[in-house]
Protein backbone atom coordinates (compact mmCIF):
# COMPACT_ATOMS: atom_id res chain seq x y z
CA UNK A 1 0.00 0.00 0.00
CA UNK A 2 2.92 2.21 0.81
CA UNK A 3 4.72 1.65 -2.19
CA UNK A 4 1.30 2.62 -4.53
CA UNK A 5 1.05 5.97 -2.23
CA UNK A 6 4.59 6.93 -3.51
CA UNK A 7 3.82 6.33 -7.29
CA UNK A 8 1.35 8.32 -6.93
CA UNK A 9 2.98 10.91 -4.61
CA UNK A 10 5.67 10.67 -7.19
CA UNK A 11 3.33 12.10 -10.65
CA UNK A 12 3.11 15.08 -8.95
CA UNK A 13 6.56 15.58 -7.20
CA UNK A 14 8.34 19.12 -7.62
CA UNK A 15 10.66 19.63 -10.91
CA UNK A 16 14.07 18.88 -10.50
CA UNK A 17 16.12 21.12 -13.02
CA UNK A 18 17.89 19.77 -15.77
CA UNK A 19 20.84 21.39 -16.52
CA UNK A 20 22.34 19.83 -19.85
CA UNK A 21 26.25 19.55 -20.73
CA UNK A 22 26.80 20.03 -24.52
CA UNK A 23 28.30 17.76 -26.55
CA UNK A 24 30.09 17.54 -30.20
CA UNK A 25 29.24 14.40 -32.78
CA UNK A 26 27.41 13.39 -35.45
CA UNK A 27 24.06 13.26 -33.96
CA UNK A 28 24.25 17.33 -31.88
CA UNK A 29 25.27 18.37 -35.43
CA UNK A 30 22.48 17.08 -37.84
CA UNK A 31 19.87 18.05 -34.59
CA UNK A 32 21.64 21.54 -34.79
CA UNK A 33 21.38 21.39 -39.12
CA UNK A 34 17.99 20.44 -38.30
CA UNK A 35 16.77 23.70 -36.12
CA UNK A 36 18.68 25.91 -38.27
CA UNK A 37 16.58 24.91 -41.63
CA UNK A 38 13.32 24.67 -39.37
CA UNK A 39 13.89 28.27 -37.78
CA UNK A 40 14.81 29.75 -40.97
CA UNK A 41 11.49 28.25 -42.88
CA UNK A 42 9.66 29.26 -40.26
CA UNK A 43 10.73 32.77 -39.53
CA UNK A 44 11.42 33.79 -43.40
CA UNK A 45 8.60 32.60 -44.47
CA UNK A 46 6.16 35.65 -44.05
CA UNK A 47 9.08 37.56 -45.50
CA UNK A 48 9.27 35.81 -48.39
CA UNK A 49 7.33 37.84 -51.68
CA UNK A 50 5.61 36.35 -54.09
CA UNK A 51 3.69 38.44 -56.69
CA UNK A 52 -0.25 38.50 -56.81
CA UNK A 53 -2.78 40.18 -58.78
CA UNK A 54 -5.77 40.22 -55.70
CA UNK A 55 -3.53 39.49 -52.90
CA UNK A 56 -0.88 41.35 -50.75
CA UNK A 57 2.55 40.14 -52.08
CA UNK A 58 3.70 36.96 -49.49
CA UNK A 59 4.63 33.30 -50.39
CA UNK A 60 2.41 31.88 -47.84
CA UNK A 61 -0.38 33.67 -46.41
CA UNK A 62 -3.79 32.49 -44.97
CA UNK A 63 -5.96 34.96 -46.11
CA UNK A 64 -9.03 34.17 -43.29
CA UNK A 65 -11.42 36.83 -44.09
CA UNK A 66 -11.27 36.07 -47.73
CA UNK A 67 -11.57 32.38 -46.81
CA UNK A 68 -8.87 30.90 -48.64
CA UNK A 69 -4.83 30.17 -48.00
CA UNK A 70 -2.12 31.07 -50.41
CA UNK A 71 0.65 28.73 -50.66
CA UNK A 72 3.28 30.13 -53.15
CA UNK A 73 1.26 29.49 -56.53
CA UNK A 74 -1.50 27.65 -55.26
CA UNK A 75 -5.04 29.07 -53.48
CA UNK A 76 -6.27 26.70 -50.92
CA UNK A 77 -10.31 27.40 -50.65
CA UNK A 78 -12.50 25.25 -48.20
CA UNK A 79 -13.66 23.01 -50.64
CA UNK A 80 -10.52 21.52 -50.64
CA UNK A 81 -10.77 20.47 -47.26
CA UNK A 82 -10.20 16.92 -48.33
CA UNK A 83 -6.42 18.20 -49.17
CA UNK A 84 -6.29 19.17 -45.03
CA UNK A 85 -7.82 15.31 -44.47
CA UNK A 86 -4.91 13.99 -46.37
CA UNK A 87 -2.63 15.65 -44.97
CA UNK A 88 -3.63 15.05 -41.51
CA UNK A 89 -3.78 11.15 -42.88
CA UNK A 90 -0.30 11.16 -44.76
CA UNK A 91 1.38 13.10 -41.49
CA UNK A 92 -0.18 10.17 -39.51
CA UNK A 93 0.82 7.44 -41.35
CA UNK A 94 4.53 9.05 -41.47
CA UNK A 95 4.56 9.06 -37.54
CA UNK A 96 3.74 5.54 -37.82
CA UNK A 97 6.65 4.34 -40.25
CA UNK A 98 9.51 6.52 -38.70
CA UNK A 99 8.10 5.18 -35.57
CA UNK A 100 8.42 1.56 -36.52
CA UNK A 101 11.69 2.35 -38.11
CA UNK A 102 13.36 4.40 -35.61
CA UNK A 103 11.26 4.69 -32.68
CA UNK A 104 10.90 8.38 -31.52
CA UNK A 105 13.59 9.89 -34.02
CA UNK A 106 10.51 12.40 -34.71
CA UNK A 107 10.81 13.91 -30.93
CA UNK A 108 14.70 14.18 -30.99
CA UNK A 109 14.86 16.03 -33.73
CA UNK A 110 11.82 17.55 -35.30
CA UNK A 111 8.92 18.51 -33.01
CA UNK A 112 8.84 22.16 -32.15
CA UNK A 113 9.15 21.24 -28.81
CA UNK A 114 12.49 20.11 -28.94
CA UNK A 115 13.58 22.42 -31.69
CA UNK A 116 12.60 25.38 -29.27
CA UNK A 117 13.94 23.81 -26.30
CA UNK A 118 17.39 23.52 -27.63
CA UNK A 119 17.11 27.09 -28.85
CA UNK A 120 16.13 28.32 -25.12
CA UNK A 121 18.77 25.66 -23.54
CA UNK A 122 21.68 27.68 -26.17
CA UNK A 123 20.25 30.70 -25.09
CA UNK A 124 21.06 29.48 -21.13
CA UNK A 125 23.85 28.16 -22.14
CA UNK A 126 25.60 31.52 -23.67
CA UNK A 127 24.62 33.54 -20.62
CA UNK A 128 25.22 31.26 -18.19
CA UNK A 129 27.89 29.07 -18.93
CA UNK A 130 28.78 25.53 -19.33
CA UNK A 131 26.54 23.10 -17.01
CA UNK A 132 29.06 23.24 -14.23
CA UNK A 133 28.26 27.17 -14.09
CA UNK A 134 24.91 26.94 -14.41
CA UNK A 135 24.76 24.36 -11.41
CA UNK A 136 26.67 26.53 -9.31
CA UNK A 137 24.34 29.42 -10.38
CA UNK A 138 21.31 27.20 -9.34
CA UNK A 139 22.93 26.72 -6.01
CA UNK A 140 24.12 29.99 -4.71
CA UNK A 141 22.34 32.32 -2.91
CA UNK A 142 20.56 35.22 -4.55
CA UNK A 143 23.21 38.10 -5.31
CA UNK A 144 23.58 40.63 -7.70
CA UNK A 145 25.50 37.83 -10.44
CA UNK A 146 22.34 35.48 -10.26
CA UNK A 147 19.79 38.09 -10.59
CA UNK A 148 21.96 39.29 -13.61
CA UNK A 149 22.59 36.33 -15.53
CA UNK A 150 18.42 34.74 -14.55
CA UNK A 151 17.27 38.44 -15.46
CA UNK A 152 19.11 38.33 -18.55
CA UNK A 153 18.19 34.78 -19.66
CA UNK A 154 14.37 35.10 -19.10
CA UNK A 155 14.35 38.17 -21.18
CA UNK A 156 15.79 36.67 -23.87
CA UNK A 157 13.53 33.54 -23.35
CA UNK A 158 10.62 36.52 -23.56
CA UNK A 159 11.89 38.23 -26.45
CA UNK A 160 12.75 34.60 -28.71
CA UNK A 161 8.82 33.48 -27.83
CA UNK A 162 7.18 36.72 -28.60
CA UNK A 163 9.04 37.05 -31.98
CA UNK A 164 8.35 33.49 -32.62
CA UNK A 165 4.62 34.46 -31.93
CA UNK A 166 4.60 37.67 -33.79
CA UNK A 167 6.18 35.15 -36.74
CA UNK A 168 2.83 33.04 -36.32
CA UNK A 169 0.65 35.76 -36.63
CA UNK A 170 2.60 36.96 -39.38
CA UNK A 171 1.60 34.14 -41.65
CA UNK A 172 -2.29 35.33 -41.34
CA UNK A 173 -1.72 39.20 -42.86
CA UNK A 174 0.83 40.76 -44.96
CA UNK A 175 3.93 40.66 -42.56
CA UNK A 176 5.40 44.02 -43.05
CA UNK A 177 2.26 45.69 -42.43
CA UNK A 178 1.47 43.97 -39.90
CA UNK A 179 4.64 44.71 -38.23
CA UNK A 180 4.18 48.33 -38.32
CA UNK A 181 0.36 48.04 -37.67
CA UNK A 182 1.54 45.91 -34.27
CA UNK A 183 3.73 48.11 -32.59
CA UNK A 184 1.89 51.16 -33.50
CA UNK A 185 -1.62 49.84 -31.92
CA UNK A 186 -3.24 49.73 -35.19
CA UNK A 187 -3.71 45.71 -35.55
CA UNK A 188 -6.15 44.04 -34.85
CA UNK A 189 -7.22 43.14 -31.30
CA UNK A 190 -7.30 39.27 -32.39
CA UNK A 191 -2.90 39.83 -33.51
CA UNK A 192 -2.68 41.09 -29.66
CA UNK A 193 -4.80 38.44 -28.17
CA UNK A 194 -3.08 35.37 -30.36
CA UNK A 195 0.87 37.13 -29.88
CA UNK A 196 0.41 37.08 -26.13
CA UNK A 197 -0.99 33.55 -25.62
CA UNK A 198 2.02 32.20 -27.80
CA UNK A 199 4.18 34.54 -26.15
CA UNK A 200 2.91 32.89 -22.87
CA UNK A 201 2.70 29.21 -23.96
CA UNK A 202 6.10 28.90 -25.95
CA UNK A 203 7.93 30.47 -23.15
CA UNK A 204 6.46 28.46 -20.36
CA UNK A 205 6.85 25.01 -22.43
CA UNK A 206 10.37 25.30 -23.71
CA UNK A 207 11.68 27.99 -20.84
CA UNK A 208 10.58 26.74 -17.88
CA UNK A 209 8.29 23.08 -18.80
CA UNK A 210 10.51 21.45 -20.88
CA UNK A 211 11.11 17.82 -20.54
CA UNK A 212 7.26 17.90 -18.40
CA UNK A 213 5.94 18.89 -22.36
CA UNK A 214 6.98 15.33 -23.29
CA UNK A 215 6.37 13.79 -20.05
CA UNK A 216 3.35 15.18 -19.09
CA UNK A 217 1.49 17.11 -21.49
CA UNK A 218 2.42 15.13 -25.28
CA UNK A 219 0.41 12.04 -25.47
CA UNK A 220 3.01 10.59 -27.89
CA UNK A 221 5.77 9.02 -25.38
CA UNK A 222 3.31 7.36 -23.80
CA UNK A 223 1.07 5.64 -26.68
CA UNK A 224 4.53 4.73 -28.39
CA UNK A 225 5.28 1.74 -26.92
CA UNK A 226 2.44 0.15 -28.99
CA UNK A 227 4.31 0.46 -31.80
CA UNK A 228 7.70 -0.67 -31.20
CA UNK A 229 8.75 -4.12 -31.74
CA UNK A 230 11.83 -6.10 -31.19
CA UNK A 231 12.90 -4.45 -34.88
CA UNK A 232 12.50 -0.93 -34.03
CA UNK A 233 15.61 0.78 -34.00
CA UNK A 234 16.21 2.44 -30.89
CA UNK A 235 18.72 4.53 -28.23
CA UNK A 236 20.39 1.13 -26.62
CA UNK A 237 23.00 0.74 -23.71
CA UNK A 238 24.89 -1.93 -24.79
CA UNK A 239 24.35 -3.85 -20.95
CA UNK A 240 26.42 -7.02 -21.96
CA UNK A 241 29.50 -4.96 -22.66
CA UNK A 242 29.26 -2.06 -20.53
CA UNK A 243 28.71 -4.19 -17.40
CA UNK A 244 30.59 -7.29 -17.93
CA UNK A 245 30.44 -10.03 -14.91
CA UNK A 246 31.64 -7.18 -12.69
CA UNK A 247 29.90 -4.25 -13.26
CA UNK A 248 30.80 -1.04 -14.61
CA UNK A 249 33.76 0.78 -12.90
CA UNK A 250 36.16 4.06 -13.60
CA UNK A 251 39.40 4.28 -14.89
CA UNK A 252 42.03 4.07 -12.62
CA UNK A 253 45.21 2.19 -11.87
CA UNK A 254 44.46 -1.73 -12.60
CA UNK A 255 41.16 -1.15 -14.53
CA UNK A 256 42.50 0.72 -17.26
CA UNK A 257 45.32 2.76 -18.33
CA UNK A 258 44.49 6.24 -18.98
CA UNK A 259 44.59 7.99 -21.86
CA UNK A 260 47.39 10.48 -21.15
CA UNK A 261 49.09 7.52 -19.28
CA UNK A 262 48.63 5.98 -22.96
CA UNK A 263 50.12 9.29 -24.86
CA UNK A 264 53.26 9.21 -22.07
CA UNK A 265 53.94 5.53 -23.46
CA UNK A 266 53.35 6.29 -27.02
CA UNK A 267 56.82 8.19 -26.85
CA UNK A 268 58.75 10.31 -29.35
CA UNK A 269 59.12 8.38 -32.79
CA UNK A 270 57.76 8.64 -36.35
CA UNK A 271 53.62 9.18 -36.45
CA UNK A 272 52.88 5.71 -37.71
CA UNK A 273 55.01 3.99 -35.00
CA UNK A 274 53.21 6.49 -32.27
CA UNK A 275 49.78 5.10 -33.16
CA UNK A 276 51.06 1.42 -33.32
CA UNK A 277 51.99 1.89 -30.08
CA UNK A 278 48.58 3.91 -28.78
CA UNK A 279 46.65 1.36 -30.20
CA UNK A 280 48.63 -1.79 -28.37
CA UNK A 281 48.38 0.21 -25.33
CA UNK A 282 44.15 0.81 -25.20
CA UNK A 283 44.22 -2.86 -26.53
CA UNK A 284 46.06 -3.81 -23.06
CA UNK A 285 43.95 -1.95 -21.20
CA UNK A 286 40.85 -2.80 -22.07
CA UNK A 287 41.76 -6.40 -22.19
CA UNK A 288 42.70 -5.72 -18.43
CA UNK A 289 39.68 -4.44 -17.54
CA UNK A 290 37.91 -7.22 -19.35
CA UNK A 291 40.02 -10.00 -17.42
CA UNK A 292 38.79 -8.44 -14.29
CA UNK A 293 35.43 -8.61 -15.22
CA UNK A 294 34.70 -5.02 -15.73
CA UNK A 295 32.25 -4.07 -18.48
CA UNK A 296 33.50 -0.55 -21.16
CA UNK A 297 31.03 2.01 -19.06
CA UNK A 298 33.70 3.56 -17.04
CA UNK A 299 30.66 5.12 -15.45
CA UNK A 300 31.36 8.64 -16.51
CA UNK A 301 28.03 9.76 -15.89
CA UNK A 302 28.16 11.87 -19.55
CA UNK A 303 25.34 10.15 -21.43
CA UNK A 304 23.16 11.55 -17.91
CA UNK A 305 24.56 14.53 -17.96
CA UNK A 306 23.79 15.63 -21.97
CA UNK A 307 20.39 14.38 -21.72
CA UNK A 308 17.49 16.93 -22.28
CA UNK A 309 15.32 14.50 -20.08
CA UNK A 310 17.44 13.52 -17.44
CA UNK A 311 17.75 10.18 -17.96
CA UNK A 312 19.89 7.34 -17.59
CA UNK A 313 19.94 5.64 -20.55
CA UNK A 314 21.89 2.90 -18.88
CA UNK A 315 18.46 1.88 -16.84
CA UNK A 316 17.00 0.39 -20.35
CA UNK A 317 14.68 2.07 -22.97
CA UNK A 318 12.43 4.67 -20.84
CA UNK A 319 9.01 6.18 -22.54
CA UNK A 320 10.65 9.40 -21.59
CA UNK A 321 13.53 9.20 -23.90
CA UNK A 322 13.25 11.02 -27.16
CA UNK A 323 15.87 9.31 -29.22
CA UNK A 324 17.71 12.77 -29.45
CA UNK A 325 21.26 10.67 -29.72
CA UNK A 326 22.90 13.10 -27.55
CA UNK A 327 24.04 10.07 -25.11
CA UNK A 328 25.71 8.33 -28.14
CA UNK A 329 27.72 11.55 -29.05
CA UNK A 330 28.78 11.77 -25.44
CA UNK A 331 29.51 8.09 -25.25
CA UNK A 332 31.59 7.94 -28.30
CA UNK A 333 33.47 10.76 -27.10
CA UNK A 334 34.41 8.99 -23.87
CA UNK A 335 35.28 6.02 -25.60
CA UNK A 336 37.32 7.37 -28.16
CA UNK A 337 39.22 9.05 -25.54
CA UNK A 338 40.18 5.91 -24.13
CA UNK A 339 40.66 4.12 -27.37
CA UNK A 340 37.61 1.80 -26.78
CA UNK A 341 35.32 0.83 -29.61
CA UNK A 342 32.77 3.15 -30.11
CA UNK A 343 28.82 1.77 -29.95
CA UNK A 344 28.37 1.36 -26.09
CA UNK A 345 24.89 3.58 -26.40
CA UNK A 346 23.97 3.16 -30.08
CA UNK A 347 20.88 3.13 -32.21
CA UNK A 348 20.06 -1.07 -32.38
CA UNK A 349 17.08 -3.19 -31.68
CA UNK A 350 15.91 -5.09 -29.06
CA UNK A 351 16.43 -8.02 -31.12
CA UNK A 352 19.98 -7.83 -32.78
CA UNK A 353 20.92 -7.17 -28.80
CA UNK A 354 19.43 -9.51 -27.28
CA UNK A 355 21.28 -12.44 -30.11
CA UNK A 356 24.80 -13.91 -28.85
CA UNK A 357 26.71 -12.53 -31.32
CA UNK A 358 24.94 -8.95 -32.55
CA UNK A 359 25.38 -7.50 -35.78
CA UNK A 360 25.98 -4.44 -37.14
CA UNK A 361 23.06 -1.87 -36.75
CA UNK A 362 20.53 -2.27 -39.80
CA UNK A 363 16.92 -0.64 -40.32
CA UNK A 364 14.59 -3.66 -40.49
CA UNK A 365 11.88 -2.68 -43.04
CA UNK A 366 10.87 -5.48 -44.17
CA UNK A 367 8.10 -6.05 -42.20
CA UNK A 368 4.05 -6.28 -42.83
CA UNK A 369 3.38 -3.24 -40.27
CA UNK A 370 6.26 -1.30 -42.05
CA UNK A 371 5.44 -2.05 -45.83
CA UNK A 372 2.06 -0.92 -44.80
CA UNK A 373 2.44 2.10 -43.67
CA UNK A 374 5.05 2.86 -46.74
CA UNK A 375 2.71 1.54 -49.20
CA UNK A 376 -0.46 3.50 -47.49
CA UNK A 377 2.08 6.76 -47.52
CA UNK A 378 3.10 6.36 -51.15
CA UNK A 379 -0.40 6.46 -52.51
CA UNK A 380 -1.87 8.88 -50.29
CA UNK A 381 1.21 11.31 -51.64
CA UNK A 382 0.75 10.68 -54.81
CA UNK A 383 -3.03 10.72 -54.71
CA UNK A 384 -2.70 14.54 -53.10
CA UNK A 385 -0.29 15.31 -55.66
CA UNK A 386 -2.34 14.10 -58.31
CA UNK A 387 -5.24 16.21 -56.86
CA UNK A 388 -3.42 19.39 -56.56
CA UNK A 389 -1.82 18.70 -60.19
CA UNK A 390 -5.30 18.19 -61.53
CA UNK A 391 -7.66 20.62 -59.77
CA UNK A 392 -10.25 22.69 -61.88
CA UNK A 393 -9.66 26.31 -61.76
CA UNK A 394 -13.61 26.16 -60.62
CA UNK A 395 -16.25 23.68 -58.67
CA UNK A 396 -19.76 23.46 -60.68
CA UNK A 397 -22.61 21.58 -59.23
CA UNK A 398 -26.14 21.24 -61.49
CA UNK A 399 -28.92 20.07 -59.38
CA UNK A 400 -32.84 19.26 -60.62
CA UNK A 401 -35.33 21.34 -58.71
CA UNK A 402 -37.90 18.13 -57.83
CA UNK A 403 -40.45 20.36 -56.67
CA UNK A 404 -42.74 19.82 -58.82
CA UNK A 405 -40.34 17.21 -61.18
CA UNK A 406 -41.58 19.28 -64.27
CA UNK A 407 -44.41 21.34 -65.30
CA UNK A 408 -46.60 21.29 -67.93
CA UNK A 409 -47.35 24.76 -69.14
CA UNK A 410 -51.04 25.99 -70.57
CA UNK A 411 -49.53 25.34 -74.87
CA UNK A 412 -48.41 21.99 -73.47
CA UNK A 413 -44.80 22.27 -73.20
CA UNK A 414 -42.65 20.72 -70.40
CA UNK A 415 -40.63 22.76 -68.14
CA UNK A 416 -37.86 21.71 -66.20
CA UNK A 417 -35.89 24.00 -63.23
CA UNK A 418 -32.45 23.31 -62.47
CA UNK A 419 -30.08 25.22 -60.18
CA UNK A 420 -26.30 25.81 -61.15
CA UNK A 421 -23.61 26.93 -58.62
CA UNK A 422 -20.62 27.97 -59.68
CA UNK A 423 -17.61 28.11 -57.47
CA UNK A 424 -14.62 30.51 -58.52
CA UNK A 425 -11.54 28.56 -57.43
CA UNK A 426 -8.85 30.66 -59.11
CA UNK A 427 -7.06 33.89 -57.92
CA UNK A 428 -8.69 36.14 -59.74
CA UNK A 429 -12.45 37.51 -60.77
CA UNK A 430 -13.68 35.11 -63.59
CA UNK A 431 -16.68 35.20 -65.88
CA UNK A 432 -18.40 31.95 -67.01
CA UNK A 433 -20.85 31.22 -69.97
CA UNK A 434 -23.36 28.56 -69.38
CA UNK A 435 -24.02 26.72 -72.61
CA UNK A 436 -26.73 23.16 -73.18
CA UNK A 437 -25.95 20.85 -76.20
CA UNK A 438 -28.83 17.96 -76.84
CA UNK A 439 -31.82 20.19 -76.78
CA UNK A 440 -32.81 23.09 -79.38
CA UNK A 441 -31.10 26.31 -78.62
CA UNK A 442 -34.34 28.12 -77.74
CA UNK A 443 -34.94 25.32 -74.52
CA UNK A 444 -32.38 26.70 -72.43
CA UNK A 445 -33.52 29.96 -70.53
CA UNK A 446 -31.47 31.66 -68.26
CA UNK A 447 -32.91 34.65 -67.44
CA UNK A 448 -30.40 37.60 -67.34
CA UNK A 449 -27.26 35.28 -66.49
CA UNK A 450 -26.60 34.16 -69.93
CA UNK A 451 -22.48 35.10 -68.01
CA UNK A 452 -21.83 35.46 -64.41
CA UNK A 453 -19.01 36.98 -62.78
CA UNK A 454 -17.30 35.72 -59.85
CA UNK A 455 -14.94 36.86 -57.39
CA UNK A 456 -12.16 34.55 -56.44
CA UNK A 457 -12.84 32.29 -53.28
CA UNK A 458 -16.90 33.09 -53.84
CA UNK A 459 -19.82 31.13 -55.79
CA UNK A 460 -22.58 32.10 -58.19
CA UNK A 461 -26.06 30.25 -58.19
CA UNK A 462 -28.19 31.01 -61.66
CA UNK A 463 -31.74 29.33 -62.05
CA UNK A 464 -32.42 27.89 -65.16
CA UNK A 465 -34.94 25.95 -67.16
CA UNK A 466 -35.13 24.08 -69.86
CA UNK A 467 -38.43 24.28 -72.16
CA UNK A 468 -39.43 21.05 -74.84
CA UNK A 469 -42.52 20.62 -76.89
CA UNK A 470 -44.14 16.93 -76.20
CA UNK A 471 -42.53 15.44 -79.20
CA UNK A 472 -38.99 17.12 -78.12
CA UNK A 473 -39.35 15.31 -74.78
CA UNK A 474 -40.41 12.26 -75.68
CA UNK A 475 -37.11 12.07 -77.30
CA UNK A 476 -34.73 13.75 -75.07
CA UNK A 477 -34.25 11.92 -71.89
CA UNK A 478 -30.95 13.58 -71.10
CA UNK A 479 -28.79 16.60 -72.36
CA UNK A 480 -25.40 18.68 -71.42
CA UNK A 481 -24.75 21.76 -69.54
CA UNK A 482 -21.57 23.36 -70.21
CA UNK A 483 -19.58 25.98 -68.33
CA UNK A 484 -16.73 27.82 -69.73
CA UNK A 485 -14.60 30.63 -68.30
CA UNK A 486 -13.82 32.58 -70.60
CA UNK A 487 -10.52 33.19 -69.88
CA UNK A 488 -9.68 29.96 -69.90
CA UNK A 489 -11.90 28.02 -72.15
CA UNK A 490 -9.93 24.55 -71.93
CA UNK A 491 -10.96 24.55 -68.53
CA UNK A 492 -14.60 23.97 -69.52
CA UNK A 493 -16.71 21.13 -67.30
CA UNK A 494 -19.79 19.39 -68.63
CA UNK A 495 -22.84 17.59 -66.92
CA UNK A 496 -24.90 15.55 -68.14
CA UNK A 497 -28.72 16.49 -66.77
CA UNK A 498 -31.42 14.44 -66.88
CA UNK A 499 -35.23 15.67 -68.29
CA UNK A 500 -37.99 14.69 -66.52
CA UNK A 501 -41.73 14.72 -68.61
CA UNK A 502 -44.80 12.72 -67.96
CA UNK A 503 -44.08 9.75 -70.25
CA UNK A 504 -40.71 9.14 -68.94
CA UNK A 505 -41.31 9.21 -65.32
CA UNK A 506 -44.41 6.98 -65.17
Amino acid sequence: MQSGLEDQLALYQKRIPIFTRSVKGTFRRFKTSVLVVAYAIYFLLPWLPWARPDAPAQAVLFDLPGRRFLIFGLTVYPQDVIWLALLLFIAAILLFFVTGLVGRAFCGYFCFQTLWTDFFIWIERVIQGERPARVRLYRQPWDREKLLKLGATHALWLLASFWTALTFVAYFAYAPQLVMDFFTGQAAPAAYITAAVLTLSTYVAAGLMREQVCTYVCPYGRFQSVMYEPETLAVHYDARRGEGTAGRAVVRAGRGIPVERRRAEAGTGPAGERRHVKLSTAERALGERRAQGYGDCVDCGLCVQVCPVGIDIRDGLQYKCISCGLCIDACNTIMDSFGFPRGLIRYDSEKNLASPQPAPPRLHWKRLKIVGYGVALLLMTGYLGYSIATRSSFDRAVNQIRQPLYVVLSNGDIRNRYQIRITNKSGVEERYRITASGVPAHALDLGNFAEIGIKPGHSGLVQASVRLTPAEAARIRHFTLTITPLTRPADARSEDVRFDSPGQTS
